[in-house]
C-alpha cells in the first residue's frame, strides 16, 4: 500500500501541472514559497562572509532539483537586477561530497551581476541555479601526483577539487600553487593552511606578485617558481585556472617542455575576438521584439543589447549555453572556430555567433 502513495502524489502533481497550464506549478509555487519549485533549481543563502573587501563567499543550500557537481564544474546563477534576469557562470569552491554550494564572486567594477551579489545578496536571499556543467573535472581514478594552479578568484574552481581530495583523504602528492597580489588578497589562506596539516601528501604554496614579503614566493609566474612548487611537475597532472596572463605563462611553459596534454584549463576571462566592424553587411532582424537593425559586425549578443534588449546569457565565451536561441534564416560565423552555418531554424549562441549579411533570429 505505501509503494502507492509516492506514485499517486507524482499522478497528482501531473494533472496539477496540466490543470495550471501554461504557466504550471512552479509558478505558483514560487510566489508561496521559491523553494518549493519542482522543475527549476532555487538556492537559499544561508551564509554571507567576506573574505576581502571586494569579494563576497555564499554558502547556498539548493533546492530538491539540485543533483550535485564535480570538483571544477561551474553553475549558472541568475539574478533579477531592475526587473531584469541576468545570469553570471561562478565555479562553487566546495568539495563534490558537500551537500551545500559555496560561491566566492570578486566584484568587477564594470560587472553588473558581481557587483549586485556582492552588494545587494543577504541572509535569505534567493538565487536561480542551474545544474552544474564543464568538463574541468578531476579524472578517475586519481592521477598519482596532481599541482593544481591558480590566480585571484580563479581558486574555486581548483580549491573545489582540493577539498574534494582531502575528503577522500588522498594519499598522493599534492601541491596546491595559488597566486595573489598579497596577503590581504589571498583567498581561502586560514583554511589552506589547515588543510595542508590534516593531508600529509599536500603542499600549499603562495605566491604574492606585488607584495615583497611574506609569501612563499613573489613576482610573477616563472619555470622557477614551478620547479621550486613542483619539482615532479612534468610526471603531474597540473589544473590551472586564473587571469590570462598567468594561464598564457604557464601554457607557455608546458607546450616547451613538450607537457602540454598534462595541463587542464578553465578560461578565467572570454578570450580576445576580433570582429570586422568596417565591412558588416546586411540587416539584423530579432523576430520577437520586432527590432531591426544595421549589422555591425559584432557578435549577436552584442548587437541584441546595443538595440536595447535584454536576452539571457551567462559566460560570454561560449561554454555555458545560456544565450542559445533560434536563428531562423541568415548565416553567421563561429567566432571562436571561424565556421561559418547558413542553416533554417538552428539553435546559435548569440555571444560568439557573428551576422554575415542578412540575418533573422527569434528573439
Amino acid at each position: 500500500m505505501t509503494a502507492l502513495v509516492p506514485r499517486r502524489a507524482r499522478r497528482l502533481a501531473s494533472l496539477a501541472e496540466a490543470l495550471l497550464t501554461p504557466h504550471g506549478m512552479d509558478r505558483y509555487l514560487e510566489l508561496v514559497d521559491p523553494m518549493l519549485v519542482r522543475r527549476e533549481i532555487r538556492g537559499l543563502v544561508t551564509g554571507v562572509r567576506r573574505q576581502t573587501p571586494d569579494t563576497v563567499t555564499l554558502t547556498v543550500r539548493p533546492s530538491r532539483a539540485w543533483r550535485g557537481h564535480l570538483a571544477g564544474q561551474y553553475v549558472r546563477v541568475t539574478v533579477e537586477i531592475d526587473g531584469v534576469r541576468r545570469t553570471r557562470c561562478y565555479s562553487p569552491a566546495g568539495s563534490e561530497h558537500d551537500g551545500t554550494l559555496e560561491l566566492t564572486i570578486k566584484a568587477d567594477p564594470q560587472g553588473l551581476v558581481s557587483r549586485h551579489l556582492n552588494r545587494t545578496v543577504t541572509l535569505g536571499s534567493v538565487l536561480g541555479l542551474s545544474t552544474a556543467d564543464g568538463e574541468f573535472t578531476l579524472p578517475s581514478p586519481r592521477p598519482r601526483r596532481i599541482l593544481l594552479l591558480s590566480g585571484g578568484s580563479g581558486i574555486t574552481p581548483v580549491l573545489s577539487m582540493l577539498r574534494t581530495l582531502a575528503a577522500e583523504k588522498y594519499e598522493g602528492d599534492l601541491v596546491f600553487l595559488h597566486y595573489s597580489n598579497g596577503a590581504e588578497d589571498a583567498l581561502y589562506r586560514t583554511e589552506l593552511a589547515d588543510l595542508a596539516r590534516r593531508l600529509p601528501g599536500l603542499r600549499v604554496v603562495h605566491a604574492f606578485t606585488h607584495a615583497k614579503t611574506g609569501g612563499d614566493l613573489h613576482g610573477f609566474f616563472s619555470k622557477e617558481h614551478l620547479a621550486e612548487a613542483a619539482p615532479w611537475y612534468p610526471d603531474a597532472e597540473t589544473f590551472l585556472c586564473g587571469p590570462k596572463p598567468l594561464m598564457d605563462s604557464v601554457r607557455e611553459v608546458f607546450e616547451a617542455d613538450g607537457i602540454g596534454a598534462h595541463l587542464h584549463t578553465e578560461e578565467f576571462a572570454p578570450p580576445a575576438l576580433t570582429f570586422d566592424t568596417e565591412n558588416a553587411e546586411g540587416q539584423v532582424r530579432f523576430a520577437r521584439s520586432g527590432r531591426e537593425v544595421a549589422n555591425s559586425g559584432k557578435p549577436l549578443l552584442e548587437q541584441a543589447e546595443e538595440a536595447g534588449l535584454s536576452p539571457e546569457h551567462g559566460c560570454r565565451m561560449g561554454i555555458c549555453f545560456s544565450c542559445t536561441q533560434i536563428k531562423t534564416s541568415g548565416c553567421v560565423r563561429n567566432a571562436k572556430t571561424g565556421e561559418t552555418s547558413s542553416e533554417e531554424n538552428e539553435e546559435i549562441q548569440l555571444c560568439i555567433s557573428v551576422p554575415v549579411g542578412d540575418v533573422e533570429i527569434n528573439a
